[in-house]
């Protein structure tokens, strides 16, 4: 069997932020394993916070163990949410493999506060993190491949695959910097998807689930499996789906935003319409909206409030 068959990503680079540890270190490695070459990116800070000297180790020690494996890896240790560095990230994609064919945006903080108590540093540091570092790698990464469809005339492969999270479906209530910027993500996602998708580019978003540095505070709780078995929360699930939507296979998913987590994959439908209501005359006065919303909210059921463990199948410690 020939290199592109029995590997899907043969031939191609990529770039993974905040590939240091957790959901994207088993993400550079699955795209490794697949046959991709890598820019390991990781700021090595060590608080999930964004505190603390940032460090080359965690970066370096992803590569190491690509090389380990028989695969091609380098290490980036730029910050994404600078605008400059992250030019210079795929700078080094491109200047290192000839081409960057495959952007996989994971990296992000946790600044966790309920809303009435949450400074505006706390608010901003986490925006610029998940949402701009998204939208900086994501802007040199689409340039390049602009360039690439006009020089060559036709479609090239570029696929990004972005990282939001169920805390902007479900809500969570200490999280409204995080829910926020997860949220844009899906917006930023969505719009490059309909940018891009002339040049062969396709880009979609992923909401993990897995035990990290980052969430271990909210799956604490949850039993880790016993007897060998592999934990539902392990990075490990998550990664063969970006794996799968960073190959040629993937080429008409684009647009999607799908839920990922121990051995299940959910496609996750945009927004629908629950109900119309329509003005008698030309515009609603406020006693014709009270006769119809109100009674409409009243009868619905209580919004269930999201409950990980019974989807996860999982028990409390």
């Amino acid at each position: 069997m020939s290199p592109s068959l029995s590997l899907p990503l043969h031939g191609m680079s990529a770039i993974v932020t905040g590939a240091g540890r957790g959901l994207g270190r088993a993400e550079a490695l699955e795209l490794a394993r697949l046959g991709a070459s890598v820019v390991v990116n990781d700021y090595g800070q060590p608080g999930r916070d964004g505190s603390g000297e940032a460090s080359a180790t965690p970066a370096e020690e992803v590569v190491e163990e690509i090389r380990a494996a028989g695969g091609r890896a380098i290490a980036h240790l730029g910050d994404v949410a600078d605008h400059d560095q992250a030019r210079g990230l795929v700078e080094l994609a491109v200047g290192t493999y000839g081409k960057l064919d495959i952007l996989v945006n994971n990296a992000g903080i946790l600044r966790d506060r309920m809303v009435f108590s949450m400074t505006e540093g706390e608010w901003d540091s986490v925006i610029r993190v998940h949402l701009k570092g998204h939208f900086n790698t994501t802007r040199f990464a689409a340039s390049h491949w602009r360039t690439r469809a006009k020089e060559s005339g036709g479609p090239v492969h570029g696929r990004i695959i972005n990282t939001s999270s169920e805390a902007f479906l479900a809500g969570s209530a200490g999280q409204p910097n995080y829910a926020a910027a997860k949220g844009g993500i899906v917006g930023l996602t969505t719009s490059t998807a309909l940018a891009l998708a002339r040049y062969g580019v396709t880009a979609n978003v992923i909401c993990p689930r897995a035990r990290t540095r980052m969430t271990e505070d909210v799956f604490a709780g949850f039993q880790e499996p016993t007897g060998g078995r592999l934990d539902a929360l392990a990075p490990e699930h998550v990664a063969p789906l970006v794996g799968y939507l960073a190959s040629p296979a993937a080429a008409k998913v684009n647009g999607q935003l799908l839920v990922v987590h121990g051995g299940m994959v959910a496609i996750v439908e945009r927004p629908r319409v629950a109900a119309k209501f329509d003005a008698a005359k030309e515009t609603f006065s406020f006693d014709e909206l009270d006769e119809l919303l109100t009674p409409y909210y009243e009868d619905r059921p209580a919004g269930e409030t999201f409950a990980a463990a019974e989807v996860l199948g999982l028990k409390r410690g």
